[in-house]
């Protein structure tokens, strides 16, 4: 890392040099029309009109190769022109393949502590993707600090050449802005890849490597908006020493989710709208054989002066998983200790990374920090339902269980359902994010329904339900296919030789077994004089999601219903063969 001295004394050695032409004295005309407004800042404020940039020639080739201005704010930042396409004249560079360097703290440094710094690779000869990175420098004093900074990667993989956000009045990377509920300026949506980590990089021990290694979005039906998300993690070793906190990464991916909308019911105003989440967390595999090249990665040489850790300007290669390599990775490859599972019941989930997981923690315990299954802040207070495998024993795979008809975890110990039924605490993007937090923005509730999974004799599946209904955080009422003598084993889905398709078709068929069941069983209602007509609400479902959760509550509302009724005509017979049918789906047993 040079010292910071030695990079003042560079531009100023650069300047006296080179010097071709310098800032006008004149006064300054006008600011450009958006400074100072309250509209969205999509670009760089040009400097105040009548403002000269100055050049510089690194290479001596006769044109420039660095061009210094301001902002219209006033904030000095300095073109690299990377593709050596600049002109004498040109009031700022291009994003196609040049680096912008902004002096944030103006202290004559355009690649020091507590700059911003943003640089565009283009696509090159061999069709390797565009990609923008951004580094964010951290002031001197918070060197010691974690989780600040940021050294992020878009690759530009659906050549819509959106890439990172970030806010050109106040020069801040935000990920998080978004329009409506879920449409964000950041790259999240279609076929999209992303490296993140939370530090700068004279604290990263290879730039080539990253924390999240990659974040990839899929768009498998080629709508521009994203079916289906991969996160993978090398989580970072931080070793404070020199006077900085280092994260230092492995080159092993040992946290994997995969976030899938099961329905494909998003669209525009409704751009996020996954359904499940499947966790890996372990050993899990090493990345460095994962190498992409691109040619354009390498720099200026010339310019490595102006940066305080020029490393990443000097890349060969980024090491990362791609789109075609992930699955495989994960499923085939991935050694892991445990997996969980999440899925989204109340369907009010517009978070662009995944449905957040739910913890292995207590059921009632409500709040970010607070001991419950929602520990993570990220995720729903209520209305989602985690399931937790922690030896791994199901490999990640599914089931439908036949206990409730839903798609649940193989090999789960235990699973919880925290009812939010009408989407009353609604989730949204999240909260908790920079502009938005670090509180939930969302309501979290007080009291709620709960619904507790155990697979009692550890054979991989489900076979008992407790029910809290009335929030006392005491389960006083319990179905057991183990005490009915039913068997809870069916058919496991293999996950990894699993396509997008195969999750729809999943899906699907689970919608409408839930919903053909929830037929049957009314047919059994009226058979026993009940007036089904109190639940016609539900009774018009208009798609793949209304069919699954308005067919799961007519089931369960009639079988109590129906249990009600045996219970008042003391017909323990009846009252048996009601569990029996309910938990098998087998409504006909009901004579």
């Amino acid at each position: 890392m040079k010292p910071i001295t030695l990079l003042l004394a560079a531009g100023s050695l650069l300047l006296s040099a080179q010097g071709v032409s310098a800032q006008t004295d004149k006064p300054v005309k006008k600011d450009y029309w958006n400074a100072n407004t309250l509209l969205i800042p999509y670009r760089l404020p040009p400097a105040p009109a009548g403002y000269k940039p100055t050049y510089i020639d690194l290479d001596g080739d006769g044109d420039p190769d660095i061009l210094r201005t301001v902002t219209a704010n006033g904030i000095p930042v300095q073109w690299i022109d990377d593709d050596d396409d600049m002109q004498y004249g040109d009031l700022e560079g291009d994003t196609d393949n040049d680096c912008l360097m902004i002096d944030r703290n103006r202290d004559g440094i355009y690649g020091g502590y507590g700059d911003l710094i943003i640089d565009w690779v283009g696509e090159d000869e061999d069709g390797n993707p565009a990609m923008q990175v951004v580094v964010d420098n951290i002031p001197e004093a918070d060197r010691m600090k974690t989780g600040n900074g940021h050294y992020m990667w878009v690759i530009d993989t659906d050549k819509d050449d959106v890439f990172n956000y970030v806010d050109w009045n106040t020069f801040t990377l935000r990920c998080w802005i978004h329009n409506g509920i879920s449409d964000f300026y950041e790259d999240y949506h279609g076929k999209s890849a992303f490296m993140k980590i939370h530090s700068s990089t004279e604290r990263v021990n290879d730039v080539r490597m990253n924390w999240e290694n990659p974040f990839l979005f899929y768009d498998p039906d080629n709508d521009g908006l994203t079916e289906m998300a991969i996160r993978f993690c090398d989580t970072p070793k931080i070793v404070k020493e020199n006077g900085q906190a280092n994260s230092v990464l492995a080159g092993s991916i040992d946290w994997a989710s995969i976030s899938i909308d099961m329905d494909n019911d998003n669209g525009p105003g409704n751009e996020f709208d996954l359904d499940m989440t499947i966790r890996f967390t372990g050993p899990g595999f090493s990345y460095k054989d994962q190498k992409h090249i691109n040619k354009n990665l390498r720099g200026l040489p010339e310019a490595d002066t102006f940066f305080m850790d020029a490393r990443w300007r000097q890349l060969p290669e980024l090491l990362y998983p791609d789109h075609d390599a992930a699955w495989d990775l994960t499923f085939k490859k991935g050694k892991w200790d445990e997996a969980w599972f999440t899925y989204d019941e109340d369907d009010d989930c517009n978070r662009w990374e995944r449905v957040e997981l739910y913890q292995p923690l207590d059921p009632f315990k409500v709040g970010k920090g607070q001991g419950g299954i929602d520990n993570n802040g990220q995720s729903d207070p209520a209305g989602d339902r985690g399931e937790w495998d922690l030896d791994n024993s199901g490999h990640g795979q599914l089931y439908v269980s036949p206990i409730d008809g839903k798609i649940h975890l193989y090999g789960a110990e235990w699973g919880c359902w925290r009812i939010d039924q009408n989407a009353k605490f609604y989730q949204g993007m999240g909260g908790i994010y920079d502009g938005y937090g670090p509180k939930r923005i969302e309501t979290e509730p007080t009291v709620f329904p709960t619904v507790k999974y155990t697979d009692t004799d550890n054979n991989g599946f489900f076979d008992l339900m407790e029910f809290d209904l009335d929030g006392d955080k005491v389960f006083e009422q319990r179905i057991s296919m183990k005490e009915l003598g039913l068997d809870d084993r069916c058919p496991i889905i293999n996950t990894a030789d699993m396509k997008y398709k195969d999750f729809l078709d999943l899906q699907s068929q689970v919608s409408d077994a839930m919903w053909k069941n929830a037929e049957k069983a009314i047919e059994v209602a009226k058979a026993k004089k009940l007036n089904t007509k109190w639940y016609a609400l539900m009774l018009q479902p208009k798609s793949t999601r209304e069919r699954y959760h308005y067919g799961f509550w007519l089931q369960f509302y009639l079988y109590n219903d129906l249990k009600d009724l045996a219970e008042r005509t003391n017909d323990k017979a009846l009252a048996g063969m009601i569990d029996k049918a309910y938990l098998q789906g087998k409504w006909e047993l009901i004579k």
